[in-house]
C-alpha cells in the first residue's frame, strides 16, 4: 500500500503493474484518497471509508481526463458526507442509475454540442442511428466496453469503415463529457481501437475527363442542386458554408460573398470574389425560385396553409420551414451513379486548389481563397485582406474551368498574376 505525494509529475509516471495486478497509491496525509492504476494502464481516483461499520470505496473519475485539484475536492466531499451521516457511496449509485444513456444525449447536445461544434448536426445523427436504438433506456454506467466495441463493429461490418471511426470518437467524447459532469466513473471506449484503422488525409483531384463528366451531371440535377455543386466548385468553399449561403451575404452587382464568422469553420469572417460563372448561377437562382414561389403558394393555399415568403437562404431546406439545407448525400450519390466518377464533395474543393497553384496563385493567396488558418507572428501582424489577388485566382480558375469544359485543344490559360507591391 504505498503512500505518495500526490503532485502531477508523479501521478503521471507512475509504473503500470503487470497483468492481471492493479496497484493502489494513497495520498501522503489523507490514506483515505488514493490513486487506483490498472495494468491496462486505467487511472482511477478511489475513495475509501468505513460506514456503519462497513468499509466502502468509491471511483469518481479518471486521471488525467480529471484533474488533481478536482479530484481533492472531489475527496473532500465524501469526507464532508460521511461526517453528515451520509453514505456517497450509495447516493453515487442512486445518481447514476437516475439517468439515462438518452439523458446524457440531450445533456451532451445542449451543453456541449451545439453551443460549440458546428458539426453538432452530425453528432445528433450518429445518436439517433447508431446510438439510441440499442443503449435509450441504459444507465451509462451500465454500457461496458464490449457493448462499446458491438456498436463500432456493426457500423464497420456494413461498410462504413471512416464512419465506424467517427463513432467511436462520438461515444469517446459523450463519455469523457459524463465523467466530468460526475455522472460516471470510467470510459469504457479505453483501450477499444477505431475498427477502420489509421485514417489517411484524402488525396483525390479529379482529371480533365472527370470534371466534364461531373459537371455535366451537375447539368441533369434541378436547379437549386445544380447551383449548390457548381458554386462548391467554382468558389472551392466548404460545404457546409455554401449549404448556409444567404442571401443577404451575397452583393451579385459587386460579386462578392462575405461569409460570417459565426457560419465559417475556423470562427473567421470570410470575404469570397465570385467570379463571372458563380454570379451567373446565383442569379439564375434567384429567378427560378422567384418564378417557382407563385406556383408553391397557389398549392398551399388549396391545403389552407399560409403563403410562403421568400427565404433568406439561397438553399432553403424543403422538409424545415425557416432552415437552410443540411445535407447533401443523396444528391451526391445520385451524380456519382450518374457520371461513373468516384468522387466526394470535398474534391471538389481539393480540384479547385489544386488548379489553381498550377496555374502560378501563391499558396499564401491560396490559403486566403480556402480561408485557413494561419499560425505564427505573421498571421497576428498580416491584416492586409488579400481581396484583389484572391478574385484574380477565382477569375483565372473560372477561366481555366470553361477551357476544361470546352475541351478546348492547345487552349492558353492566363495564369496567376499578383498585385505589385507599392
Amino acid at each position: 500500500m504505498p503512500i505518495i505525494e500526490f503532485i502531477d509529475l508523479t501521478l503521471k509516471h507512475l509504473p503500470i503493474p503487470p497483468r492481471p495486478a492493479k496497484v493502489d497509491y494513497w495520498k501522503k496525509g489523507c490514506k483515505r484518497f488514493g490513486l487506483r492504476v490498472s495494468w491496462s494502464g486505467q487511472k482511477s481516483w478511489v475513495y475509501q471509508y468505513r460506514f456503519r461499520l462497513r468499509t466502502h470505496r468509491i471511483t469518481f473519475g479518471s486521471y488525467p481526463e480529471m484533474k488533481l485539484a478536482e479530484a481533492n475536492a472531489r475527496a473532500e466531499q465524501a469526507r464532508i458526507a460521511i461526517a453528515d451521516g451520509r453514505d456517497p457511496a450509495a447516493e453515487k449509485y442512486a445518481n447514476d442509475h437516475a439517468k439515462t444513456f438518452a439523458d446524457l444525449c440531450d445533456e451532451y447536445m445542449k451543453r456541449h454540442a451545439i453551443p460549440k461544434k458546428k458539426t453538432w448536426k452530425e453528432d445528433q445523427r450518429i445518436i439517433d442511428r447508431d446510438l439510441l436504438p440499442g443503449w435509450k433506456h441504459s444507465a451509462p454506467s451500465e454500457i461496458t466496453r464490449s457493448h462499446v466495441r458491438a456498436v463500432v463493429e456493426a457500423v464497420y461490418d456494413r461498410g462504413a469503415h471512416v464512419h465506424a471511426n467517427r463513432v467511436l470518437a462520438l461515444i469517446r467524447k459523450m463519455f469523457n463529457f459524463a465523467i466530468e459532469r460526475e455522472w460516471l466513473e470510467h470510459n469504457p471506449c479505453h483501450q477499444v481501437k477505431p475498427p477502420g484503422g489509421k485514417e489517411r488525409p484524402r488525396e483525390r483531384v479529379l482529371n480533365d475527363e472527370e470534371i466534364r463528366q461531373v459537371w455535366t451531371a451537375f447539368d441533369a440535377e434541378e436547379p437549386s442542386v445544380r447551383a449548390l455543386f457548381k458554386l462548391r466548385f467554382l468558389t472551392a468553399q466548404r460545404g457546409g458554408e455554401v449549404l448556409s449561403m444567404r442571401w443577404a451575404d451575397v452583393d451579385l452587382d459587386a460579386g462578392w460573398w462575405t461569409i460570417p464568422a459565426e457560419r465559417a469553420k475556423n470562427g473567421l469572417s470570410h470575404r469570397v470574389p465570385l467570379n463571372p460563372q458563380a454570379v451567373t448561377i446565383l442569379k439564375d437562382l434567384r429567378d427560378w425560385q422567384a418564378e417557382r414561389l407563385p406556383e408553391i403558394n397557389e398549392g398551399r393555399a388549396k391545403k389552407h396553409l399560409d403563403a410562403k415568403e421568400p427565404s433568406e437562404w439561397v438553399f432553403p431546406s424543403r422538409w424545415h420551414e425557416g432552415k437552410s439545407l443540411a445535407w447533401t448525400r443523396k444528391a451526391t450519390k445520385r451524380i456519382r451513379e450518374s457520371c461513373g466518377v468516384d468522387f466526394r464533395p470535398h474534391d471538389l474543393r481539393r480540384t479547385a486548389a489544386s488548379r489553381m497553384t498550377s496555374t502560378g496563385t501563391p499558396r499564401l493567396v491560396l490559403s486566403k481563397v480556402l480561408n485557413h488558418v494561419e499560425q505564427g507572428v505573421t498571421a497576428v501582424y498580416d491584416r492586409h485582406s488579400y481581396d484583389a489577388e484572391k478574385r484574380k485566382a477565382l477569375t483565372a480558375w473560372g477561366r481555366q474551368l470553361q477551357h476544361i469544359l470546352k475541351a478546348t485543344k492547345g487552349a492558353t490559360v492566363v495564369p496567376f498574376q499578383a498585385r505589385q507591391a507599392g
